[in-house]
């Protein structure tokens, strides 16, 4: 399981606001592919996704605040999907 967790932007705030999901739980996601977008005072930055496999939960919507480091999601890495089908 591979957790999406918001970096820092650089922009010297630690909160950003969920501003889009490009995926929606059980859908799958491809590693560097825009997963979410966030937005702080000055501007919008997409978080990519860290890995290829299935978005299993999201754990902020639209709209929330969330802090630098915090978790927004978590992707159940390929590999691991393929182990469980053998």
């Amino acid at each position: 399981m591979a957790k999406v967790i918001l970096p820092d932007l650089g922009e010297g705030g630690r909160e950003v606001t969920v501003s889009y999901w490009h995926f929606e739980e059980g859908d799958r996601v491809e590693e560097g592919e825009d997963l979410v977008e966030v937005a702080t005072d000055k501007s919008t930055f997409n978080v990519p996704a860290p890995c290829s496999g299935v978005l299993t939960e999201v754990y902020y919507e639209e709209g929330d605040i969330v802090e630098t480091g915090e978790v927004l999601a978590n992707i159940e890495e390929e590999e691991a999907l393929f182990e469980e089908e053998e």
